[in-house]
């Protein structure tokens, strides 16, 4: 088969693509920084021909076209699996809902027919010589949810890195029924978080945990970030990683020489990961990159993958940890913030694996909006606050004062563990609300 021809020939202007989208579809718009804007300025266009379209993404980084032109929310409903800071700011305005997701699941919505996908609009690679473009930086759940799409229109962009697999990493010419040639922008850069002495702090304890050979994953943010930098300047030797997203502390460890893969158990010598999001640094070193590899989502969050690699260190943020062990790490309250993303998987993941850690990581306090002085471990959630984590799953909490291990301990020795690493400042008002709330005796022992 001529796969240039067909190509040729299934490539039409953005404009001409989006009509295919009617009324009451469901529309998927890809994932992370391989969301097209293109298309989605394409589909904007047609506000006042369409009603009621189903947007799905997630974590678009930017306010899409389609969201902004429809304020009232009559032409497109927009829904995030896990929200950036774009989507949070919608939320904030009652533009973006967010759709429940264990992420490790993902793939399964499709497969099983509980998410409709009409169509699929994906920024690709150009097609190789024989006829594969590539998903780029997000794998993820890309793939099955294009399985699941009556159409596929793919955004053609020369500055997606071309990222192997793993698997189902690509998808053919002959599995994409329009291609739309894009302007090539570089793809979104992330922003560096800055990191607080606070942050190295944490990250230090952290370091502790960690010996020669362990396999890494480390979520978003300054603290993971700070344990990256870390790392890199150690002597750490034969390192892995099996981690849900890559970032740019990634690349240091492994040209620091920290990184070898040598002693994992699965996937051995192998940067395994479903998606990533960073600067050109960390796009320019995945490209055509045979050390790193790609994976759906469902493979490398499972559980039951993660666990088949020994002494699985997972290093994940929160928002706030009650003295019970529940942990939200994605809602201030009612306020959405992210999602329940990867964390559930990893923790639950890293108890799995012999030798294996799971700590969620988060500084003592916050100066809330009157300028007093908060603590992130409280009595209870906050009311309205999602729970990420449950109790039974949480293993370890880190902060600036310290790591407190819950499993196994009943409700007042997780309170008198978890007092013990909040700020000395607050720890009196935690052991009254404790005492009165019947998880504290006694003999309870404050360091």
């Amino acid at each position: 088969m001529d796969y240039k021809s067909e190509y040729l020939r299934k490539l039409v202007t953005a404009d001409e693509a989006v009509k295919v989208v009617k009324s009451g579809d469901s529309v998927h718009y890809g994932e992370f920084v391989m969301v097209s804007h293109v298309l989605d300025a394409a589909l904007a266009k047609r506000k006042d021909e369409l009603e009621g379209v189903n947007i799905r993404t997630v974590t678009c980084p930017f306010p899409p076209q389609t969201v902004l032109n429809d304020p009232e929310r009559k032409h497109f409903i927009y829904n995030d699996w896990h929200f950036s800071g774009a989507s949070r700011k919608l939320h904030d305005k009652n533009l973006c809902n967010y759709s429940s997701l264990t992420y490790h699941e993902g793939p399964s919505f499709f497969e099983r027919g509980y998410v409709p996908v009409d169509v699929a609009m994906i920024k690709v690679t150009p097609p190789d010589q024989h006829g594969f473009v590539n998903l780029g930086t997000s794998n993820s759940i890309t793939h099955a949810l294009c399985d699941a799409a009556k159409v596929v229109i793919a955004e053609v962009n020369e500055s997606v890195p071309r990222c192997m697999g793993g698997s189902r990493e690509t998808l053919h010419v002959s599995e994409i029924d329009y291609f739309v040639q894009g302007d090539n922008k570089p793809l979104i850069q992330l922003p560096a978080t800055p990191i607080s002495e606070v942050d190295k702090t944490i990250a230090k304890i952290i370091l502790e945990q960690i010996n020669d050979g362990a396999c890494l994953q480390l979520g978003i943010g300054a603290m993971p970030n700070a344990v990256g930098a870390m790392i890199a300047q150690s002597d750490l030797k034969d390192l892995g990683v099996h981690t849900e997203m890559l970032v740019d502390s990634f690349v240091d460890m492994y040209e620091a020489g920290r990184i070898t893969g040598l002693r994992k158990q699965l996937d051995k010598g192998k940067m395994v990961y479903t998606f990533a999001m960073g600067t050109n640094k960390l796009y320019d070193f995945l490209n055509n990159n045979p050390v790193c590899a790609s994976y759906p989502v469902s493979y490398t969050n499972d559980p039951d993958t993660i666990c088949q690699n020994d002494n699985m260190i997972c290093i994940n943020n929160a928002i706030e940890v009650d003295l019970y062990g529940q942990v939200a790490s994605e809602s201030s309250g009612t306020r959405q913030i992210s999602g329940t993303g990867g964390q559930l998987d990893y923790i639950y993941g890293s108890y799995k694996s012999k030798g294996g850690k799971g700590l969620i990581c988060l500084t003592s306090t916050f100066v809330d909006k009157d300028g007093k002085l908060r603590s992130r471990i409280k009595p209870t959630l906050t009311p309205g606050a999602i729970v990420t984590v449950p109790r039974s799953i949480n293993y370890y909490v880190v902060t600036e004062y310290g790591m407190a291990m819950l499993k196994g301990k009943s409700t007042w020795q997780r309170a008198e563990a978890l007092i013990n690493i909040a700020h000395p400042d607050l720890r009196d008002e935690l052991i009254k609300e404790a005492d009165a709330n019947k998880i504290w005796i006694r003999s309870n022992k404050r360091s």
